[in-house]
């Protein structure tokens, strides 16, 4: 029995605005019976205000939020549960904030897609903070987390239920089922 079947482990749905990382978390999280935790939801109120106005998050603004999340991990691996959480983790320096602050089984679930798509979907949601705008400087700060371990890449092109079984079924042979 491989080791992450022992021992809760936590996933990050990582990508830009548009790419559907609460509905693909929720999604994992419904079909793996783990816990979801919107990451926006744990920004700060100067951080949503920021973004609601257009402008860039810097890595400053990022990294207390990256904490609360680190810790809402923690807790819940050291609870024994196994939990998902939806967060940008735009670098590689967030992620392995992300890593040291989770102390366990952290995996990440990479959602890749075409910036044209990503504009289609961000221009047909709805009470979002995040404006469309954003999404270049997403895409500037975006370090492709290409071979880092225990991240597998899924492509966005499909529909919800599509893309959360692709991740399933990439996530399977990590020992995530």
């Amino acid at each position: 029995m491989p080791e992450n079947d022992r021992k809760p482990h936590a996933i990050i749905v990582m990508g830009v605005s548009g790419s559907g990382k609460s509905s693909i978390g929720e999604k994992l999280a419904e079909a793996l019976s783990l816990r979801f935790v919107e990451g926006d939801a744990l920004h700060p109120r100067s951080n949503v205000e920021k973004m609601s106005k257009g402008i860039p998050l810097t890595d400053e603004d990022r990294m207390p939020w990256l904490d609360v999340i680190g810790q809402t991990i923690r807790f819940a691996l050291s609870e024994g549960e196994g939990v998902i959480v939806s967060c940008s983790a735009l670098k590689r320096i967030y992620r392995e904030r992300l890593r040291s602050a989770a102390g366990g089984n952290l995996f990440f679930v990479y959602l890749e897609g075409s910036k044209e798509l990503l504009m289609d979907r961000m221009g047909h949601r709805t009470g979002h903070f995040m404006p469309a705008s954003l999404l270049e400087s997403q895409l500037a700060t975006l370090e492709v987390p290409t071979g880092e371990p225990g991240v597998v890449t899924v492509d966005i092109d499909g529909t919800i239920d599509a893309i959360a079984d692709a991740a399933r079924m990439k996530l399977a042979p990590l020992g995530i089922s």
